[in-house]
């Protein structure tokens, strides 16, 4: 799956520029196996030219990334991509695209200090690679989501892949195709909706 968005995105000059006013940042993370889509998404819903770290990708690499469902792959994230998206005059949602491959791991529970809740994105071609991001973030107490992104490949049902990564029946799983700016923008409404609901249950 390459980068490329399937929505027309406005032009720099028919943009609103950002408000200084903002009074609650709120943080998302995107995590996910290496190729998932996380870069993707971020880039697809931000209404920021969204800041990222990809590297090429070189021969030098093979011996230490798992490549072999990625093969089409030509860049990967090597720190984080970050965007924007603003929610109202008080509120923005600051997303954070986090690196999927094993020896960047180290970097996730900083980028998890902090967040709100986080977005686990899927590769039903390659369920395992998730196994991580999902005990991560249970560490954590972290409320999440998880969306199946669209490769095309083999279709499961929503049963079929909550016992594969072994989900409680209250984590919330969607499809979607991380290069639409709708469907990303659906995923985060999702998220948002759970962590509302799953505050308002703790309230006395």
């Amino acid at each position: 799956m390459d980068s490329a968005t399937s929505d027309t995105r406005p032009t720099a000059e028919a943009r609103t520029p950002l408000g200084s006013s903002a009074d609650n940042g709120l943080k998302i993370v995107v995590v996910g196996g290496f190729g998932a889509g996380k870069t993707t998404m971020v880039r697809s819903v931000s209404e920021i030219r969204p800041l990222n770290t990809e590297e090429t990708m070189t021969q030098a690499g093979e011996d230490v990334d798992d490549i072999s469902g990625v093969r089409g792959k030509t860049a990967t994230t090597v720190a984080f991509d970050f965007g924007r998206i603003t929610l109202d005059a008080r509120n923005v949602l600051y997303l954070f695209g986090a690196p999927g491959q094993e020896r960047f791991w180290f970097l996730w529970d900083r980028l998890f200090s902090g967040t709100l809740g986080a977005v686990v994105l899927v590769d039903t071609r390659r369920i395992d690679d998730s196994w991580y991001a999902i005990d991560r973030l249970e560490k954590h107490g972290t409320p999440f989501i998880v969306a199946c992104n669209d490769f095309g490949g083999p279709t499961f049902t929503p049963q079929q892949i909550r016992e594969a990564l072994d989900l409680d029946p209250d984590v919330p799983l969607v499809n979607c195709d991380a290069r639409s700016r709708e469907s990303s923008k659906i995923v985060l409404i999702t998220l948002v909706e759970h962590i509302q609901a799953r505050y308002a249950s703790l309230s006395p």
